[in-house]
């Protein structure tokens, strides 16, 4: 597991307000939200198309910085408002992993070397990341499509490999946008179970932006964003992932 401080939170957010324009333009995308994940959980945010979900995951993906707030990852403060307290770029890359709607796979390059070559570009040898890669790919069931490209891939497939990238780098923080949209009910369903796998038995907190309600008991909490506002969903229909 990488350096940051196993005992904090993985992720907490406090008072972000992400605004664009000015005067009669202004759109407040986040409203003074405030987030707190642990590592080991897994965490859906839902809500309706503009109500804040990517706004939020951008920002604290450190992408998208907000117009106020601080942003806390593993113990590390790394935004002040729009202000950096780190090397976002450096920082992003050791310590987060991120999984899109789409797999977004360099086309030219096989399963195993999409892998690989993301703990390259962070100063792995190519030996140590090849063989972290056949590693990751295994644990994921996809250990024996290593050598295909991305078109002979099933979408999720392909998604298991996203996965895989991700955690090339061992990060405390996983962040996913939408990643079964684009998968039948059954895929999209093992994805989300992989997310579960992925945060108990690496203790890698993971936040999934999802509109499909269909596999939300792998979870174990639900957030709702509307209107730029974040609260709790109710639990009552939500088993959590660790009773799996």
């Amino acid at each position: 597991m990488n350096s940051l401080a196993a005992d904090r939170p993985a992720i907490l957010a406090e008072s972000l307000t992400k605004t664009y324009g000015s005067g009669n333009t202004e759109v407040i995308a986040l409203r003074d939200v405030t987030l707190k994940v642990q590592r080991g959980e897994v965490v859906a945010l839902l809500g309706p198309s503009g109500a804040g979900k990517s706004t939020l995951l951008t920002a604290i993906g450190l992408i998208n910085p907000p117009t106020s707030g601080r942003i806390h990852i593993g113990g590390h403060l790394v935004l002040d408002g729009p202000h950096p307290a780190v090397d976002l770029r450096a920082f992003r890359r050791k310590h987060l992993g991120f999984v899109f709607q789409r797999a977004n796979l360099i086309p030219f390059l096989s399963a195993l070397e999409n892998v690989q070559v993301a703990m390259e570009i962070n100063d792995v040898t190519p030996r140590a990341a090849k063989q972290r890669a056949r590693e990751l790919l295994e644990y994921l069931g996809v250990g024996d499509r290593a050598s295909h490209l991305p078109e002979e891939l099933s979408g999720g497939q392909q998604q298991r490999v996203a996965v895989a990238r991700a955690l090339a780098n061992e990060p405390g923080l996983i962040l996913a946008d939408e990643p079964t949209a684009a998968l039948d009910s059954h895929r999209g369903r093992q994805v989300m179970e992989l997310f579960a796998k992925v945060s108990r038995e690496r203790q890698a907190a993971v936040l999934v932006v999802t509109h499909d309600h269909r596999a939300l008991d792998v979870f174990d909490r639900t957030l709702e964003m509307e209107d730029g506002r974040l609260r709790e969903s109710a639990p009552s229909s939500i088993t959590p992932a660790t009773q799996h």
